[in-house]
């Protein structure tokens, strides 16, 4: 019997999805100045417990201020989409 991918599997199975969290923030000596941090990993929306989990730990352990979040989910287990360029030109 094959061996089923353990990424395959939570993505299908569970319902993991991939998410993508845009945490913009600032250092509290420099509170003009915003960062952003990008961080993805698999998570079950709506409730998205990892990227609750890893928010927790940065407001325990980061100096830094979290300014706000953006988050994005996309499911990895579905049709190929194929879309053609309306385009014709050069690119320089």
């Amino acid at each position: 019997m094959a061996e089923i991918d353990r990424e395959f599997e939570a993505q299908f199975l569970h319902g993991l999805r991939l998410t993508t969290a845009e945490i913009t923030y600032y250092m509290p000596d420099h509170p003009g100045l915003l960062q952003i941090f990008l961080w993805q990993t698999q998570d079950l929306a709506p409730k998205y417990p990892r990227l609750v989990r890893f928010l927790d730990f940065w407001k325990r352990e980061i100096d830094a201020v979290i300014h706000s979040v953006q988050v994005a989910h996309h499911g990895l287990v579905s049709p190929t989409v194929w879309r053609f360029a309306d385009f014709q030109g050069r690119i320089n």
